[in-house]
């Protein structure tokens, strides 16, 4: 790239919450967000929850004279939800859907049928210059209950797959900007082992000036849309949204200013989503001789945060191979019980049981309840077969990273 470069980029993130039937006043709520994205003027804009491919072309066709660059990521049952508004052309996209997401049998909980993934925007251009690679906007599994994290295994192997993501897909960036929901706490296991092993910068803790809730917050009690029992053991709210950053060439990068919003929309008595939206002002500037793109973390403190995260997916490792076990016993025991009524079904065939009634009324709802039994088991040890596959995977892969750390003088 020749010539130098200095760009002050504004970037939008917000969690959308937009479900069609189920979110409250989710069209209302889409207008505003599209009002206040014409009126602010950002230079990207990262969505995610966007589930209604129609509230996606709504906002595409009110904001595409502000923002002329758009995609929707496409993905899982009822789609990623995530897209991306851009003032500068988009040259190429890709979609990475996280290996492990949840339990297709939480309905109440519904990840899995969402296809969560991290989507990436391959280049944008700026002046002539291809100055970015953002992994444009992603989001990683609920937490749900903080004391019994029965998802925290699958939500670290998404940290992990999307720290590997970011590290080879931006070996030809200047910049990398990464944005969204990461459903972690600033402390976590996970967003340190993100952080560490890629060298993101968090904008929150890297701000020169910083408005909107205290501490960050982006999920905060008095949100009409939030679940206020869910937040009692934080009064204040919790962070869960980043709009995280590094330069890796010859660029910096600083965080000017970071903003988020505090509760209800300029005029109206509700807010934009449970979430609130973040904000950044980012100065990027060419200067100086190219660098190669380092660890953000000291190994020794990287290699502890690797040996935490490798603690934790080993332990969903075994409790899916409880699952794995029993589920398969469940599929055996409900063969044996087909194979059982069969031997009877023929023995009676065979005038074995001559003058005896036969009871074919409750026999058939026996041997439909086994049926039903064995498919639903089977189904079961197949999902957990994979789940203990991809899991060992990963855990494979933190060893072999782990020991990489651990020898290096």
């Amino acid at each position: 790239m020749e010539g130098d470069l200095t760009l002050r980029l504004r970037i939008f993130d917000l969690n959308c919450w937009a479900i069609r039937y189920l979110s409250k006043r989710r069209q209302e709520r889409i207008q505003l967000i599209g009002d206040m994205l014409r009126r602010e003027g950002f230079d990207l804009v990262l969505l995610q929850e966007v589930w209604s491919e129609q509230d996606y072309s709504d906002l595409k066709a009110k904001l595409g004279g502000c923002y002329p660059f758009s995609h929707y990521f496409r993905s899982g049952v009822i789609g990623s939800g995530l897209c991306v508004f851009s003032r500068f052309p988009i040259l190429d996209t890709l979609l990475y859907q996280y290996s492990l997401n949840g339990y297709p049998y939480m309905l109440q909980h519904g990840d899995w049928f969402c296809g969560k993934s991290v989507g990436l925007l391959g280049r944008c251009w700026h002046g002539g210059h291809s100055h970015f690679t953002p992994p444009a906007s992603h989001q990683l599994h609920a937490e749900y209950c903080r004391e019994k994290d029965a998802y925290l295994p699958h939500r670290l192997v998404q940290a992990w797959e999307l720290a590997q993501f970011i590290r080879h897909t931006s070996k030809a960036a200047d910049v990398v900007l990464l944005g969204g929901d990461l459903n972690m706490h600033p402390e976590d296991v996970g967003i340190r082992l993100l952080r560490g092993w890629t060298g993101l910068r968090d904008a929150f803790a890297e701000a020169m000036h910083f408005e909107g809730c205290e501490d960050g917050c982006t999920l905060i009690p008095n949100n009409c849309f939030t679940v206020k029992t869910e937040l009692l053991p934080f009064p204040l709210g919790i962070r869960i949204d980043y709009i995280l950053y590094k330069a890796i060439s010859s660029f910096t990068v600083k965080c000017e200013e970071l903003k988020t919003t505090t509760g209800t929309a300029p005029g109206m008595d509700i807010p934009f989503s449970d979430h609130e939206a973040v904000m950044a002002t980012l100065h990027i500037q060419r200067q100086g001789q190219a660098v190669g793109a380092t660890l953000g973390t000291a190994e020794p403190m990287l290699a502890n945060v690797v040996m935490e995260a490798r603690t934790e997916v080993g332990v969903g490792l075994r409790a899916a191979q409880r699952q794995r076990y029993s589920t398969g016993r469940m599929a055996v025991l409900a063969l044996l019980l087909l194979l059982l009524q069969a031997v009877a079904a023929l023995g009676v065939l065979a005038g074995l049981a001559t003058g005896q009634p036969f009871p074919k009324l409750s026999f058939s709802l026996l041997a439909f309840l086994a049926i039903g039994v064995l498919l639903l088991s089977t189904g079961l040890h197949l999902f957990h077969t994979i789940e203990v596959k991809m899991l060992q995977g990963t855990e494979e892969q933190m060893r072999m990273a782990l020991r990489a750390l651990q020898e290096r003088p």
